[in-house]
């Protein structure tokens, strides 16, 4: 009965996805790999019914596999146990052993990990890749940290910009979390977590050599928080690995090979986004009809993201604004006004659908060459 229930839930959601999703792709996030690596579609900080959230930790795996992730982290508030009448676990490695149970005939990674949850500083941080959670069960702040690191795991400060720590909204450094940084107990921040994004703690990340994270922090359904029916999608952290394994998307997460999308905007270093855009959006073909100077281009958006470029061609549009807009899997015709017939050209554009510095977007170049 409980399988048929389940089935049944996966097949609601998906022909409800179906119909609300006008693009090709459905909810399946989507992005194209980057020369030298994969991209791997992550989510580590997620709770279940074993710290705060409304969800046996399955839900998560099947969450996980109709999104098209491939790797989450079940990230248990280690000292909040909000439902331990109910639930009584002694062991704070039980989360992530149902999900690893639940995904092991799927091709999803399950990441050990947990959440140390402190006051402001240090505030709440995501340790993963841990091999033991019950031994972070640590009262001093910074100690936690440490034995944190002697398992190997890699570390990142959660929700930096949360209301509930920080009244102003603006994620601020504070002493302790230079402490953390200089004896490289902290590698990475969330700039993004949940339906928030900072700017600050992109800022933060940059000037401080952290990796950039973005993360749904989901407690109760993917669907409802993000609005998957009506064509929303969680954030995900996308990491740039050798290959799909939990040691390589480690590794990457160490050397901050990551961009973060969220809310159709991509959120990283020029040094992997701009690779990530290139790969994102493909000419598909280039040629002049006609007797006409005007060259038609096709480019394709490869991704689940809505990219949008601003014109920087020096060439002008005969059919378009100097704005356009690339649906999730689209193909679309630019027509270019080349004044004469090129054998190639440099389609150069900025990008208003991605960051690289508050306030800061990168240009891109495609090449069109003429006949394809």
């Amino acid at each position: 009965m409980k399988k048929i229930c389940i089935a049944l839930l996966v097949l609601y959601s998906t022909v409800a996805t179906a119909q609300e999703h006008s693009h090709q792709y459905g909810r399946k996030i989507i992005f194209p790999d980057i020369p030298g690596y994969k991209t791997m579609k992550c989510d580590l900080h997620q709770h279940t019914v074993f710290s705060d959230g409304s969800v046996w930790p399955d839900i998560r795996v099947m969450e996980a596999l109709m999104d098209g992730l491939d790797a989450i982290s079940l990230t248990e508030h280690l000292e909040y146990q909000p439902h331990k009448t109910d639930i009584p676990h002694p062991d704070r490695n039980r989360s992530y052993e149902l999900a690893l149970k639940e995904a092991k005939d799927h091709d999803l990674l399950i990441v050990r990990g947990s959440e140390i949850t402190r006051k402001m500083p240090p505030g709440h941080n995501n340790a993963v890749f841990i091999t033991d959670a019950n031994k972070l069960l640590v009262d001093d702040s910074v100690a936690v940290f440490r034995e944190a690191k002697k398992q190997g795991a890699f570390v990142f400060w959660n929700h930096p910009n949360w209301t509930s720590q920080r009244k102003d909204g603006m994620a601020t450094l504070t002493d302790m979390h230079q402490l953390l940084i200089k004896e490289k107990l902290l590698d990475g921040i969330e700039v993004v977590n949940d339906n928030t994004y900072s700017e600050e703690a992109l800022q933060i990340a940059l000037d401080n050599n952290l990796t950039i994270m973005g993360t749904s922090d989901i407690h109760k359904l993917i669907d409802w928080d993000f609005k998957v029916n009506e064509g929303g999608h969680r954030p995900v952290t996308l990491v740039f690995a050798v290959e799909k394994t939990n040691e390589s998307i480690k590794e990457a997460l160490m050397n901050r090979r990551t961009v973060v999308s969220y809310k159709d905007l991509l959120i990283g270093r020029d040094e992997f986004l701009v690779p990530l855009l290139q790969t994102a959006v493909v000419v598909k073909s280039a040629k002049y009809t006609g007797k006409t100077d005007v060259l038609r281009v096709v480019l394709e958006n490869r991704t689940s993201n809505t990219i949008v470029l601003q014109n920087k061609t020096g060439f002008t549009f005969h059919t378009d604004y100097d704005v356009i807009t690339l649906q999730p899997g689209d193909k679309n015709i630019l027509e270019v006004k080349t004044k004469q017939r090129l054998p190639e050209t440099e389609l150069k554009f900025e990008v208003l659908s991605a960051v690289n510095a508050p306030g800061k977007h990168p240009v891109v170049s495609w090449k069109a060459k003429v006949g394809e």
